[in-house]
């Protein structure tokens, strides 16, 4: 495989794009001990290769007090749940639980409730989105099969913390069913603390090492139609419809650490489609903050739910400002986690926040439809079109069922899920219309 990261942004710029080699994520030492005992020490936390890699700090949950009786008095059969009460741990800025079995569903809420580094202030009990496997490498991949793979809620950002409690409990009974028993809790859950470590632009360079950290590209600038076409190879006025290539934040750019993914890349033949998602990890960032936001999900992507690199293939903020996301190319076909049973031949681009309820930015959905108008052109795709893909397994689709699908589809169209997110479900009409426009069509 190339360990390299080829770019449209032409033959002067392209080797300046080049990534350093790095180890297999699994081979990197940072698997925390998991406290096992409710009133237990955090964990002791694995030595970091750098300062700018962050760390994650995995606390294995216990089991807390089961409900025995409805509102009403009447006793009633109800699987126990799990926690950790309140504790000092050392800082994170983002959570999230996870489990051992990948194919495991979580039938139940999780919450959790943190307090602000240095303060006493707790926050009330926010939801983490379930997730149940709905965004994770195909069946029969060897990403999914690898058996490093684990199930694991959507990753909440929650700033800078040092405190922490939370509580998973199973679906209430069926209220029409009389006695029968809620499904029991997955095996195996954790909560993982992430820190996502320092921006490598905030960090002084010391000497030749720190140098290269702020070396290289940071961002590969917008082009026009024109520039786009030549970059892309083709003669001007020859092209396919591709829209101007938008400025495209790199790995680098938002500080990826590539030691921690896997060396290689999976390439699948085209891109056919995009699917959006929203990354459900809240809405209480700052602009500024998001290559924090990344480095987050990224760390808990890799190293909590156990996949080669970060799911998706780009993420957005609520400013416009567009990231490349799995390492591979931004102008290659590579495959993502993002969408189970339809990550080949598709890419997944993940807004940053949450939008079951809150409306996204006008910003973040234009810069949907100019990402997608330029990388889906460079494979001939119409936004406003319909293509047919091949489900590699999904809980709406089963194996080798042939679908028809927007070219730009929501996550709940290939998979039963709230993502993402009611409000900017509805916007993606909007984004496929100023998309097409942007390929001339």
């Amino acid at each position: 495989m190339r360990a390299f990261i080829a770019s449209s942004i032409g033959v002067t710029c392209a080797a300046a794009l080049v990534l350093p080699l790095a180890a297999p994520a699994g081979a990197a030492p940072d698997t925390p001990a998991h406290s096992a005992a409710m009133g237990g020490p955090a964990p002791a936390e694995a030595s970091e290769p750098a300062p700018l890699s962050g760390s994650t700090q995995s606390l294995a949950l216990t089991s807390l007090p089961a409900a025995s009786a409805r509102a009403t008095g009447q006793p009633i059969a109800v699987a126990a749940g799990q926690g950790l009460t309140e504790r000092d741990v050392r800082a994170f800025s983002m959570v999230g639980v996870v489990w051992d079995d990948v194919s495991a569903e979580l039938h139940g809420t999780a919450q959790v409730r943190t307090r602000a580094t240095g303060t006493h202030r707790w926050s009330g009990w926010q939801d983490l989105e379930t997730h149940n496997a709905e965004h994770s490498a195909d069946p029969g991949t060897a990403e999914r099969d690898s058996g490093a793979a684990r199930g694991s809620t959507a990753p909440l950002w929650v700033g800078d913390s040092d405190g922490v409690e939370v509580r998973v409990n199973p679906e209430a009974p069926d209220a029409r069913g009389g006695s029968a028993p809620s499904v029991p809790l997955p095996g195996g859950l954790r909560l993982e603390l992430v820190d996502p470590g320092k921006d490598p632009r905030q960090v002084p360079a010391t000497g030749a090492a720190g140098a290269d950290r702020t070396a290289g590209i940071t961002a590969l600038p917008a082009l026009s139609r024109l520039a786009t076409d030549a970059a892309a190879g083709y003669v001007p006025g020859a092209a396919p419809l591709i829209g101007p290539r938008p400025r495209i934040i790199t790995r680098q750019g938002w500080g990826a650490d590539e030691k921690l993914r896997e060396r290689a890349f999976t390439y699948t033949k085209s891109v056919k489609a995009a699917f959006i998602h929203h990354s459900a990890t809240g809405n209480n960032y700052a602009c500024s903050q998001a290559p924090a936001v990344l480095r987050g999900i990224y760390r808990y992507h890799v190293r909590s739910s156990g996949w080669r690199d970060i799911g998706y293939n780009f993420a957005v903020d609520k400013c416009g400002n567009i990231y490349e996301g799995r390492a591979g190319g931004v102008t290659k076909a590579v495959m993502g986690a993002h969408t189970l049973g339809f990550n080949t031949n598709t890419m997944g681009i993940a807004v940053l926040g949450t939008f079951s309820d809150a409306n996204p930015p006008a910003a973040a959905v234009n810069a949907v439809a100019k990402l997608t108008a330029w990388k889906l052109g460079l494979y001939g795709a119409n936004p406003k079109g319909r293509v047919t893909l091949v489900s590699g397994g999904s809980n709406k689709y089963k194996e080798g069922k042939k679908v028809e699908l927007n070219v730009i589809s929501g996550h709940r169209d290939g998979f039963a899920t709230e993502c993402p997110g009611a409000r900017l479900y509805k916007k993606l009409g909007t984004a496929r219309t100023s998309s097409a426009r942007l390929q001339g069509r």
